[in-house]
């Protein structure tokens, strides 16, 4: 049972149930552990803002289509 808050966010983020999550400076470390566990982390994006909060949104990677010669 993981007890990271971010573990639970990062999926609900995954699953669109919600469309954004912000993370406060203080909190980095927290959701950073939880980021780092997850199988599709580099599907999350974050844009950074005022005062160290970053804003993560996830975004599906786009299957590339081999192009035929």
């Amino acid at each position: 049972m993981n007890l990271n808050p971010y573990s639970e966010k990062l999926e609900k983020l995954q699953k669109n149930e919600i469309t954004e999550l912000i993370v406060e400076r203080v909190d980095f470390l927290l959701f950073r552990e939880a980021w780092l566990e997850h199988p599709e982390k580099m599907n999350f994006v974050g844009e950074a803002g005022l005062n160290g909060r970053i804003i993560y949104r996830y975004v599906k990677e786009q299957k590339k289509e081999k192009e035929s010669s």
